[in-house]
């Protein structure tokens, strides 16, 4: 019998940075997925990939978007939410391709952190579509919005991105398209960022001690 031991993708998504390191001088990669459903340990699959730069807590020209071939048909309702069609996703690259152009732009900006709006979603595709193709990686900091959303303003509801968006006085991008979504996404964390530091919150170590559970890495 034959195992399949994993490779691993040689990127620099792990930033060696001091815990003291201004929340200024971070660079952040903003990102989002889109997908077929909601079942990513069954049949769903990745169909969309975006990033943006944050850097000096201002959202920056940098981005990174390509469509991905999900290698199945893309169900009408998801269509209809994302304007995703099979026809839009037939040359698009593989899920392995997709995200190794993705990866290469964060180290090409020379992204510290990850940053999503409830991204253990988004990191759980991630992991899902490099094991499939048995592939793996060293998984960067990450932040999710809601925890920092959570902090400022504790809730037991977690809202849609929009109304966050709304809520702080932000912009908003097309919705449900995966570099829309990472630019309202971008705009919100920039805000929230400014007023963790009016609140005191100004390093790296801050925002870990904010989202323990997601600054570390996400572990699955």
């Amino acid at each position: 019998m034959m195992f399949w031991k994993k490779q691993k993708l040689n990127y620099q998504l792990q930033s060696e940075v001091p815990l003291n390191t201004h929340i200024r001088d971070l660079t952040f990669t903003i990102f989002d997925t889109e997908t077929t459903g909601f079942a990513i340990n069954g049949a769903d699959r990745l169909i969309e990939i975006a990033g943006v730069r944050v850097a000096g807590l201002e959202v920056q020209e940098q981005t990174f978007q390509t469509f991905v071939n999900p290698e199945r048909e893309i169900p009408e309702k998801i269509t209809s939410l994302t304007g995703i069609s099979g026809e839009k996703v037939k040359d698009a690259p593989s899920s392995l391709e997709a995200l190794e152009r993705f990866f290469q732009f964060n180290e090409d900006i020379d992204s510290n952190l990850w940053v999503g709006h409830y991204v253990s979603f988004d990191m759980m595709v991630v992991k899902k579509e490099l094991q499939r193709h048995k592939y793996t990686y060293d998984t960067p900091l990450v932040v999710d919005t809601l925890d920092l959303i959570g902090y400022l303003n504790p809730s037991r509801d977690m809202r849609d991105l929009e109304v966050y968006a709304l809520q702080f006085g932000t912009l908003v991008y097309e919705r449900h398209q995966a570099l829309g979504d990472a630019m309202t996404t971008a705009h919100l964390f920039c805000e929230l960022m400014r007023h963790l530091e009016d609140r005191g919150k100004t390093t790296l170590a801050d925002l870990m001690e904010i989202g323990s559970s997601t600054t570390k890495g996400v572990v699955f």
